[in-house]
């Protein structure tokens, strides 16, 4: 028998055949490239506010204090902190009010904060806050006791000055301390587009409070407005400043009597900053009694380009004397709302600056409270926003990033009711 002539292959040819058409699931998984680490940076900014009142006259050295986080913490575009989150501190020294009219002071710290991830990262920042001192009015009193008794004066030195008080909602801007290094899976990607509006309604308190920590007038409206708009609104309507020099105040007293315009309202305080602005509108028929007023406050907020304000406003409507204290202060209208409204409308009819109005639910709801001095008021719990800019054509209205809202920050959503 003949044999076929075939051609004969290599072994290194078939080897290659066979790798060449082995499936390529055979090769095994390919590895992922695992993400790289995100590192955030030594001192990146963290805003808090206070949880709660301390003061110099009950708080002890070592005491533990909690901040909230009012603004998320992004870096590379994740989110590592977010707001709502609770920080550690400390109270780190404290002193009592002394004789020779010294005040007390409170020193506090930033301990530590959780990231997003649940790990911790340090924290640097330090605060010290004096209390009003005395020592000039003691002096004063010394020399006037002096002149007509003088072995008496020197009792004057045992005057204290006043206690050092932080205040519940007062700012702090902390900084991480040291670079840190996370895992980019672990985090949020940072929210596009959040309404500065609404980061600062969720976390504004619904309440002023005064020198002590006492909770006081609501919150009751807000202003979008650059300074020289705000302050032009205001001056067109009919409004005045009230004034804050004391000399001032006994000066006008004495001249003008029961036609003084400009009497002082009491010192209120939102972020634990006193008000930015302090106006009167007096009813001329009663001018010292009767009058229309409102305290106001910058945020460190913006909209478009333009400061948000935060008011308070009550309506005055008679003098009464506290027996108890020794006092005169005023009696508000207690229906609260009405003010809120008037100021409203006020400033509409009167100026070409309001461009939109719109009423905002706040998120802790206020329908009955009473002011530092005791007065109580009743309300719808409404917020109202005024947008206050130059009449320009085209529409004014404002968009909410409502999603804000949605996060838990211990009261109801914050919705948007209708606007005037």
């Amino acid at each position: 028998m003949t044999r076929a002539n075939h051609p004969r292959l290599s072994a290194y040819t078939l080897l290659f055949l066979f790798l060449f058409l082995l499936p390529s699931g055979c090769w095994g998984q390919e590895v992922p490239e695992s993400p790289a680490p995100l590192v955030i940076p030594n001192g990146t900014p963290v805003k808090l506010q206070m949880v709660r009142t301390i003061s110099s006259g009950h708080a002890q050295k070592g005491d533990r204090l909690d901040f909230v986080v009012v603004k998320d913490v992004t870096v590379g575009g994740f989110t590592i902190i977010q707001a709502g989150t609770i920080a550690s501190g400390s109270v780190v020294g404290v002193k009592g009010k002394r004789f020779l009219g010294i005040g007390g002071n409170v020193v506090i710290k930033l301990d530590s904060v959780e990231l997003i991830t649940g790990d911790e990262v340090a924290l640097r920042a330090r605060k010290e806050i004096k209390g009003g001192s005395r020592t000039k009015l003691m002096l004063v009193e010394m020399i006037a006791t002096g002149l007509f008794y003088l072995p008496a004066a020197p009792v004057f030195l045992l005057s204290r000055g006043h206690e050092s008080t932080v205040l519940k909602g007062t700012e702090v801007t902390a900084y991480i301390n040291g670079d840190s290094l996370v895992q980019t899976v672990n985090l949020l990607g940072a929210r596009e587009g959040v309404s500065e509006l609404g980061e600062m309604i969720s976390f504004l308190p619904p309440r002023t409070v005064d020198g002590q920590g006492r909770e006081g007038d609501m919150l009751n409206l807000i202003f979008i407005a650059k300074r020289e708009d705000l302050e032009g609104a205001f001056e067109r309507a009919g409004w005045v400043k009230t004034e804050k020099s004391k000399p001032a105040i006994v000066w006008h007293l004495l001249w003008q009597r029961k036609h003084y315009a400009k009497l002082p309202m009491d010192t209120l305080y939102v972020f634990g900053r006193a008000q930015s602005y302090s106006y009167a509108l007096p009813d001329p028929a009663s001018i010292v009694a009767r009058r229309h007023h409102l305290r106001i406050w910058r945020t460190d907020y913006e909209k478009d380009g333009a400061p948000i304000w935060v008011g308070a406003a009550t309506h005055d409507v008679a003098i009464q004397i506290e027996m108890k204290k020794l006092r005169i202060v005023h009696r508000i209208d207690p229906q609260v709302d009405a003010e809120r409204d008037f100021i409203a409308g006020n400033l509409a009819d009167n100026t070409r600056l309001v461009t939109h109005e719109e009423y905002l639910h706040c998120v802790d709801p206020v329908f009955k409270g009473q002011t530092a001095t005791g007065g109580t008021y009743y309300s719808d719990s409404r917020m109202l926003l005024l947008q206050l800019h130059q009449v320009k054509s085209g529409n004014f209205g404002l968009q909410l990033d409502t999603s804000i809202f949605n996060r838990s920050t211990g009261g109801g959503a914050v919705l948007i009711n209708a606007s005037r």
